[in-house]
């Protein structure tokens, strides 16, 4: 629980790798463990790893001069002792591969109480905050001061970084922030003396280094005085999404996983987001192991997993000018128990999602974003409303507004899947079945059956190839958790975005299986009315012998367009 009178402050950790651990190992665990299990906790706005600048080459770190430094705000102190923090201090928790790692690593960690800060209001900017994803990227140096005093010297410093430092920073152009920090009174030290940090912030083209002659008139005899100065290089979000994956690893309650080299091109990891309204997306982000690679994100029709885009990420991916992407997938609202919230389900919410999950991978804009069926229209819905986070989109095999008896047509087939009554034990968020688990309500056979053949042509059904994968897709329906597909499927009750679809500014393209009944018409008018107040055209590509998802009938044909489509000059 929040503290009533919380006290602001900050977590500053330097760090050195001994000569046994790797630094790609080092970077692995740090940015897809340690660090984003902390900047999950609503305590922890942000996280940031620093690398020193004043070693004499990079990799010159030592036990005395160690390479990084990572800080992270702290909105409430006392939540350091509650226990989502203290779990991940210790096993469970604290897993194996963590305990093991930082054995190898020479760690100094404090824990610091706010004294005061000076903010330059024309520079300043929240790093971790969405809107700032250029100046982020951009970076942000620092200088450090680490002074170790006697009580009694504490206000004799503060009054000099008031009267000496402050004015002297404030003059140095592309200064952004002062911060100061004392020992926390949640970990007094045992000698009763006092770790205080001073911060300074700087804009990336400045010199930090300007500033140290200041600290070597200090007003009082320290025990130990240590002045540094870093740049930042990496900046946690609430996820991990570290592709430079160097070993497998599998967090304690099972929701986060990272997987090295197994999927179409590159490493893969699994885990989840939680959006603001407390819903729990699972995720999968896969491919480039590059830190800033261009982002296509896929989005699944109803009743689907991320499952259907497989056979298209093979072809995607056997292609070259392709292998520069990373690949974000996950379920949407409406497939699995829990979602974490009751709130009611629209298109508008589920754009949002899409852009919670950028968010939360520090993705300042997708390069891609193809959606089916559902999806398609929160493809569209996305690129309407959030123009700045979209490069391109495909909507696939959907419309603009939901067609006239939407509701009453789904009210059916919901009531079909509840009269069957088909329970499964499902484990996870993932909808991974286990025989411990409790039953759930599920879609099941019928339903499953009926929409299957609604979905796929009938020549799909004597293709040697596809018979598996139509299989592939059923088992997907028939497992939809039911109370999840009863809340999720309203999300195609009532929308419409006809009346953005002319002032669109940016680059689309709709593409629909020949088979899918009126919509390959009314898609074709889609690609005429987009963009055509500011004089744009929209491509219109009609995938034939595909029926609703042509990306699981038609995979590579479909990889080919998205492709030739995102990499067009």
């Amino acid at each position: 629980m929040p503290s009533s009178s919380p006290v602001r402050g900050l977590l500053f950790v330097t760090m050195q790798p001994k000569e046994t651990l790797s630094l790609d190992l080092f970077h692995d665990w740090y940015n897809n463990e340690h660090g984003p299990n902390r900047t999950r906790l609503s305590f922890m706005p942000n996280g940031f790893r620093y690398r020193a600048t004043d070693l004499p080459e990079p990799n010159a770190g030592t036990r005395a001069h160690p390479e990084f430094l990572a800080t992270y705000d702290a909105t409430d102190m006392h939540q350091f002792t509650e226990q989502p923090y203290q779990y991940l201090r210790a096993p469970p928790g604290k897993t194996r591969r963590e305990i093991d790692v930082m054995a190898q690593i020479w760690v100094d960690r404090l824990t610091l109480d706010f004294v005061g800060e000076r903010v330059n209001d024309k520079t300043f900017v929240k790093l971790e905050a969405p809107e700032n994803f250029r100046e982020n990227e951009q970076g942000n140096a620092l200088t450090t001061l680490r002074l170790l005093l006697a009580p009694e010297q504490v206000s004799s410093v503060g009054d000099w970084i008031q009267t000496t430092v402050l004015p002297k920073v404030q003059d140095i152009p592309g200064w952004r922030r002062t911060s100061w920090y004392q020992t926390s009174y949640l970990e007094p030290r045992e000698d009763g003396q006092v770790d205080f940090v001073l911060i300074n912030e700087f804009t990336p083209s400045t010199d930090p280094k300007a500033l140290l002659p200041t600290f070597q008139a200090l007003p009082v005899d320290v025990a130990d005085s240590k002045a540094r100065t870093y740049e930042l290089f990496y900046t946690f979000g609430t996820a991990a999404r570290h592709l430079a994956i160097v070993a497998p690893w599998t967090s304690p309650d099972g929701v986060t996983r990272t997987l090295p080299n197994i999927s179409p091109y590159g490493s893969a990891i699994e885990s989840t987001v939680t959006t603001r309204d407390g819903a729990v997306l699972p995720f999968r982000l896969e491919g480039s192991s590059e830190p800033n690679a261009p982002v296509l994100v896929l989005v699944n029709s109803v009743l689907t997993t991320w499952g259907i885009w497989d056979a298209f990420l093979v072809h995607f991916f056997s292609r070259p000018q392709n292998q520069r992407y990373r690949v974000l997938r996950f379920l949407a609202r409406g497939r699995v128990i829990p979602s974490g919230t009751t709130s009611p389900v629209t298109v508008d919410l589920q754009a949002s999602d899409i852009i919670q999950l950028l968010d939360a991978l520090r993705v300042p804009q997708a390069a891609g974003l193809v959606g089916v069926s559902m999806g398609g229209v929160t493809a569209l819905a996305t690129a309407l409303q959030y123009p700045s986070r979209i490069k391109a989109f495909v909507a696939c095999d959907t419309s603009a507004k939901s067609p006239a008896g939407n509701k009453d047509t789904w009210g059916q087939r919901i009531a079909v899947a509840a009269k069957e009554g088909t329970t499964l034990r499902l484990a996870s968020l993932f909808g991974d079945e286990s025989p411990d688990a409790s039953p759930q309500a599920v879609v099941g056979e019928e339903l499953a059956e009926m929409t299957v053949r609604r979905w796929f042509v009938p020549e799909s059904y004597d293709n040697p190839e596809l018979v598996p994968e139509i299989a592939r897709v059923k088992r997907m329906v028939y497992t939809n958790s039911l109370p999840e597909f009863r809340r999720g499927v309203e999300t195609l009750f009532n929308y419409d975005y006809t009346g953005l679809l002319a002032g669109y500014k940016g680059r689309g393209a709709f593409l629909v299986g020949a088979g899918d009944g009126v919509l390959p018409k009314g898609m074709e008018k889609l690609s005429k009315e987009l963009g055509s107040a500011e004089g744009n055209t929209a491509i219109f590509k009609l995938v034939e012998g595909a029926g609703h998802l042509p990306m699981v009938e038609k995979p590579k044909e479909v990889a080919d367009f998205v492709g030739d489509f995102l990499n067009a000059p």
